[in-house]
């Protein structure tokens, strides 16, 4: 089992294919949290790419996340987390005790446009936001 860091808390973001909404998840995590979370995200069955219209969408957002790669996800990644988080359905995740886990119910974006990849950063940043606001409160009032 790879160590993390024992005073940073580790979330881990899961959907099918790592391709878009636990790649957006992360992204916003690592930006709002400004270092203080081990953020990781890996899929279940991870796709060849990140999806392109994420990759705008999220660039329209000043976050660039086109040199990022899908990611198997691995148990040992599961054991490492503190905090387990998938993304719609689909994701078969084995329950790791002590860790906790919250299903976020999104859509995939998988074949859809940029403007749909537009509404789902939307709600991914204000859920994002909420769960720092939850794990570092310290940070939340300047988290933009």
């Amino acid at each position: 089992m790879t160590e993390t860091n024992s005073h940073k808390p580790t979330v881990l973001f899961v959907c099918v294919h790592n391709a878009g909404r636990s790649q957006m998840a992360a992204a916003y995590l690592e930006h709002l949290s400004r270092g203080a979370i081990d953020v990781r995200s890996a899929g279940s069955r991870p796709a060849k790419e990140v999806n392109p219209a994420v990759v705008e969408a999220m660039a329209e957002d000043g976050i660039d996340i086109s040199g990022r790669t899908t990611k198997q996800l691995t148990s040992e990644q599961l054991h490492d987390a503190n905090m387990v988080i998938t993304l719609g359905g689909g994701v078969d995740v084995p329950v790791i005790p002590g860790r906790k886990y919250e299903d976020w119910e999104l859509t995939d974006p998988a074949g859809k446009d940029v403007g749909a990849a537009r509404v789902l950063r939307d709600d991914i940043k204000a859920r994002v936001q909420s769960l720092v606001s939850g794990l570092l409160p310290a940070l939340h009032p300047d988290a933009s």
